[in-house]
């Protein structure tokens, strides 16, 4: 594993501001998601250099760039930028789609069709067939090609686009499925879309895996090549895993990307002088992908302490999330939140699913382990659980995440389905 720099000081009061400081060393024991990470000094210092034109003519040499790296990376023929992961699914999504009837296959879990706004409805006029893996982890070839819609029949909307999601849950799909269902999708002429939001995180699995190093640009690009091959098109998230503060792309071939222009600006996504996020996205590819590795690390050691006490485990931690289970023994997930949130340096997280990112500390971990160690001793001491005090930061942190908001709430759903967000 490479050995990189903490981040806890890569934020200063004499650049960014003792906020910043203050918000850094927050975000450092807040496992809600991986899109929380603070940009650092450095990141918008090489962000001030950027050019300063006007994409939506094409005419920003840094988007330019950034495009192209990813492209390159990606082994496809073009990239285009835009502000997020569900527009970069979404515009996607509308430009494979030619004209209704159309039917897009996802897993049930899958973001595109649950966190998306029911985007494809409504953008793209297709219905989605949500299909639950039979291994109970991750889809199959075997379990697509029964629910392929490919005749004639006018009752049905017929199969266009496959989409799949690496990693969902932080689950890694394994890729020898992944070509057997771009193989069935070749045979069937259906075109195949990846949610890859965290796609950075397997390819960071794989290059420790093949004793590659994460911070030369061939080693990346030859496992990202590999892994996207089966894919048409794929949407990669630059401001999850990679920490960039705004951005997501697009890679396909060059006449899919240029239709997808077109769909960016009626979406009202074209951005002007982007030079400086595209920079700031550019940046943490480079510096904030060698660190991923060490996200899996701290993800395992949170599971391994957990389970330890016994604490249950939702799903496998492949990457960097943790889906814990309390009640295995005997604290409620709200008394395990509220404890966390009451100690004297607060620990944040959103329900059972816990996500590390490249701005976690280890002491974030083995602290959050002791917490529920400590719960642990007094229930088994006393039945009982001592919660302190939370805080009215942290309280309004995990009422905004969790409480109801509603008839229908976040918390709900979550609790529903703990997998597949």
């Amino acid at each position: 594993m490479t050995i990189l720099p903490k981040p806890a000081a890569e934020i200063t009061a004499e650049i960014g501001g003792q906020d910043n400081v203050d918000t850094l060393h927050r975000t450092s024991r807040d496992f809600r998601s991986d899109t929380l990470t603070v940009p650092t000094d450095a990141q918008l210092l090489y962000a001030l250099k950027a050019s300063r034109g006007d994409d939506v003519y094409g005419e920003d040499p840094t988007t330019t760039a950034l495009e192209k790296r990813v492209a390159k990376l990606t082994g496809k023929e073009a990239a285009m930028f835009a502000v997020s992961g569900t527009m970069t699914n979404q515009l996607a999504i509308r430009t494979h789609m030619k004209q209704p009837p159309h039917s897009i296959i996802t897993d049930y879990r899958a973001h595109v069709h649950k966190m998306e706004a029911g985007g494809i409805a409504m953008f793209s006029q297709a219905t989605t067939h949500q299909l639950f893996p039979s291994n109970g982890l991750h889809l199959t070839a075997e379990d697509i090609e029964p629910q392929l819609q490919l005749g004639t029949n006018i009752h049905i909307s017929p199969t266009k686009l496959i989409c799949l999601e690496n990693t969902l849950s932080g689950m890694i799909l394994p890729q020898e499925e992944v070509v057997k269902i771009g193989e069935l999708a070749k045979k069937h002429d259906i075109g195949m879309h990846l949610d890859g939001a965290r796609i950075w995180n397997v390819a960071a699995s794989e290059i420790e895996k093949r004793g590659l190093d994460a911070t030369k640009e061939q080693d990346r690009q030859t496992v990202l090549t590999e892994l996207l091959a089966p894919f048409d098109t794929a949407s990669l998230c630059l401001s999850k895993g990679l920490g960039a503060p705004i951005g997501s792309i697009i890679v396909g071939t060059r006449e899919f990307i240029e239709r997808a222009k077109w769909f960016r600006k009626a979406f009202g996504g074209g951005i002007r002088q982007c030079g400086g996020i595209a920079a700031s996205a550019d940046y943490a590819l480079t510096h904030h992908f060698p660190r991923l590795a060490t996200t899996h690390a701290l993800a395992k050691r949170l599971e391994e302490g957990l389970k330890e006490l016994g604490v249950g485990i939702a799903a496998p931690v492949d990457t960097n999330m943790v889906f814990f289970q309390p009640q295995e023994i005997g604290l409620s997930l709200d008394a395990t939140m509220a404890r966390l949130a009451a100690l004297p340096d607060p620990i944040i997280v959103g329900r059972e699913r816990c996500v590390v990112h490249h701005q976690i500390t280890p002491e974030a971990v083995e602290e959050f382990i002791a917490c529920v160690a400590e719960m642990k001793k007094e229930k088994q001491a006393n039945g009982d659980i001592q919660t302190n005090g939370v805080g009215k930061e942290e309280k309004a942190k995990l009422d905004h995440y969790n409480k109801p908001n509603g008839k229908t709430t976040d918390a709900v759903l979550r609790k529903q389905a703990a997998l597949g967000y």
